[in-house]
């Protein structure tokens, strides 16, 4: 699934540290996150949402052919 997660990070000036503390979850989970080897549950999904002030469809997309 593919994100921006790093483009909301910089514009809201967040380390992937702090964005894990925001959310409850490892600095490595926001990594492989953003690294696209791991899809967050939705409602991890809801709590970026929440700290970013934008929608779950504005940080990630998702392409049916992308599908292995």
């Amino acid at each position: 699934m593919k994100n921006t997660i790093k483009v909301y990070r910089a514009m809201h000036d967040l380390t992937q540290e702090a964005l894990a503390k925001k959310l409850g979850v490892t600095r490595q989970t926001v990594l492989a996150i953003e690294k696209e080897k791991y899809s967050p549950s939705l409602e991890l999904a809801f709590k970026m949402a929440r700290v970013f002030g934008v929608k779950i469809e504005d940080i990630f997309s998702y392409d049916e052919s992308e599908r292995e």
